[in-house]
């Protein structure tokens, strides 16, 4: 360090709180650090006693000026030490860089704004909402918007001027109904921006203001008789209403608040984040932040605290975490032990300690190239559900009841990845009457591990359910009732957002989409389901055709049972003998039944 009097340059440097870079003897800008006292933490660096680790040790021996920025308060260095990590990108700094990976929802600021995806933010070409980090939820809002509003589609420059002189002509667009065709003068700039006002709103995650301006234009065109256009408002409200069922809905009493959480070990730090609007849920992402020294977890979440807030553009006045960060910060920064505020921060965390376990089994995966596919597949669904052992046994189950008719069940089973059909099973339902999913989970889940135990069988190594939380407590009750709950893992998947629960755990398991055990769990699932559905529609048909030959005077139930057994069909027992049918019925029944047959055939 003879090139460097560290101790001259920290004896002018002042206590106030700023911002501070380290420069190597190239001139370029290695390090730059913020501090509630620039020179108290600046001389940290250079205690003799202080021990630093490796990485530290190392910056340290690269050092040959110092620079510094005075703020106001520590808040502000925060700031400012984000900004300059971005446009410098020290090395030896956690790098945080615009995010260009995920896309953004535009709004353009032109006349009669166009709406759009894109990954390329151009701040002065209009708003943008996102990123979105789940490409199918920005796309589901696109496709929303397309059916609530009349939006443009064409890049047309479409100013006063232009429309005035009659340059366009109106499109496919216009003619199928997607387009007002204000190209032409054909809708107003101010009709056309009422529109584009709700987007704003839907996007802001407002979603009361477009529902009370579609409920007001339902009610005035039926104050007017115009019933036709009432009844589109009507199937505008209720497509937005089912885009709201479907969104994730945190206690409306909440407001609007934010929430980030985190997790680290040696390497990395793992941070969830979360922005809630109004009571719903509007963005939701989990990254992993490479440590480059030896950074805490308190000084991590305070810079990512910036950046989320930042790339997600959140107002919010309160942040909930489970931790809280060593400064002053200009929000309320919250651990809360009770209520909904904690059931949000659980939430959080179940999802960053996922992603956590996730990284670290996608690693030891890439490690063990010598294992097998099917072997991965196992061992990262074993770590996403945290079982004790590899699940080389699944078993799934699945009702099937279409309108209420012929209540059946199914159970497929799967071995070492693979599905094992002669382990198939199908279920008539027995104690249930009428359409009772639950009740039918219960009957089938109990009726299969019975047998099971009573032949002294192998437990599956994983019980899989089709349904959410309902079918999964049914499951539950019946294997309780058996005295083996506990003793087998099992999990309900529902099919609206795929997510997964486990028993007496109110809080879903969201697992990555692009995920081989999720896809593994999904297969087994639509296999049961597909297997369900097909018995189903064999006993619909078989009772169709016993009720056909029923209608034969002197034919019962048994009767026709017994003749759709030996002859497979209708049309078998029309084209038999009368002594075959003789040999199986008597001779007056087969009389009655050939007499049937011939008379329908005159």
């Amino acid at each position: 360090m003879s090139e460097f009097n560290y101790k001259e340059e920290i004896s002018k440097i002042p206590m106030d709180p700023g911002v501070y870079r380290y420069f190597d003897e190239t001139g370029e800008v290695i390090y730059v650090g913020k501090a509630k006292s620039l020179r108290n933490r600046v001389s940290s660096y250079f205690l003799k006693n202080n021990q630093h680790d490796r990485k530290t040790r190392r910056l340290v021996s690269q050092i040959r000026r110092i620079e510094y920025t005075i703020v106001l308060s520590e808040w502000d260095a925060l700031l400012l030490e984000n900004q300059l990590i971005k446009q410098l990108q020290p090395k030896f700094n956690i790098l945080l860089k615009d995010d260009k990976t995920y896309p953004f929802i535009c709004i353009t600021d032109e006349p009669f704004p166009r709406v759009f995806p894109t990954r390329n933010m151009e701040r002065g070409k209009g708003t943008f909402y996102g990123p979105f980090a789940n490409l199918r939820s920005m796309h589901t809002l696109l496709d929303m918007f397309k059916s609530l509003y009349q939006i443009r589609s064409c890049q047309l420059p479409l100013t006063k001027q232009n429309i005035e002189a009659r340059k366009f002509k109106v499109c496919l667009e216009y003619h199928i109904g997607n387009c007002k065709g204000p190209c032409e003068g054909l809708q107003t700039e101010p009709e056309y921006n009422a529109e584009i006002e709700q987007v704003h709103n839907i996007l802001k995650g407002n979603l009361s203001s477009p529902q009370q301006y579609f409920k007001e234009k339902m009610l005035a065109a039926a104050e007017q008789m115009a019933f036709e256009k009432a009844h589109s408002w009507k199937t505008k409200i209720e497509h937005l209403s089912n885009f709201q069922s479907k969104a994730t809905v945190i206690n409306p009493r909440i407001g609007n608040i934010d929430v980030l959480t985190i997790v680290s070990d040696e390497e990395s730090a793992y941070l969830n984040f979360m922005k809630i609007k109004q009571g719903y849920m509007v963005a939701t992402q989990t990254i992993e932040v490479k440590k480059k020294l030896d950074e805490t977890d308190h000084e991590i979440l305070a810079m990512m605290i910036i950046e989320m807030r930042s790339t997600y553009g959140s107002e919010a006045k309160e942040l909930i975490s489970n931790i809280k960060p060593d400064l002053e910060m200009r929000l309320e920064v919250t651990v809360p032990q009770i209520g909904d505020k904690k059931k949000l921060l659980d939430m959080s965390m179940k999802n960053v300690m996922y992603f956590r376990r996730e990284k670290a089994e996608r690693r030891e995966v890439e490690a063990s190239a010598t294992s097998s596919k099917k072997d991965r597949i196992l061992i990262r669904l074993k770590s996403d559900l945290q079982l004790k052992s590899l699940p080389r046994h699944i078993e799934c189950f699945d009702n099937s009841n279409i309108q209420g008719t012929n209540p059946v069940a199914a159970m497929v089973c799967f071995k070492e990845g693979k599905p094992s059909k002669k382990d198939y099973r199908h279920f008539n339902i027995k104690t249930v009457i009428g359409p009772n999913d639950f009740a039918s989970m219960n009957e089938i889940v109990g009726r299969r591990y019975l047998r099971v135990i009573a032949e002294e069988q192998p437990l599956p190594d994983l019980i899989v359910i089709d349904g959410g939380k309902g079918q999964l407590g049914a499951a539950c009750d019946a294997l309780k009732s058996l005295g083996i709950y506990g003793q087998i893992p099992i999990i309900g998947i529902a099919k609206r957002l795929e997510e997964i629960y486990f028993p007496e755990d109110s809080l879903p398991l969201y697992i990555d989409k692009k995920s081989e055990s999720l896809k593994l769990i999904q297969q087994i699932r639509d296999e049961a389901h597909r297997f369900a559905i097909t018995f189903h529609r064999d006993k619909r048909s078989k009772g169709s055709l016993v009720s056909e030959l029923e209608g034969v005077v002197g034919v019962g139930k048994v009767t026709a049972t017994k003749l759709l057994k030996h002859f497979g069909s209708v049309r078998g027992i029309r084209e038999s003998s009368l002594e075959t049918l003789t040999d199986l019925v008597g001779l007056d029944r087969a009389k009655k039944v050939r007499a049937y047959f011939d008379a329908m055939a005159e």
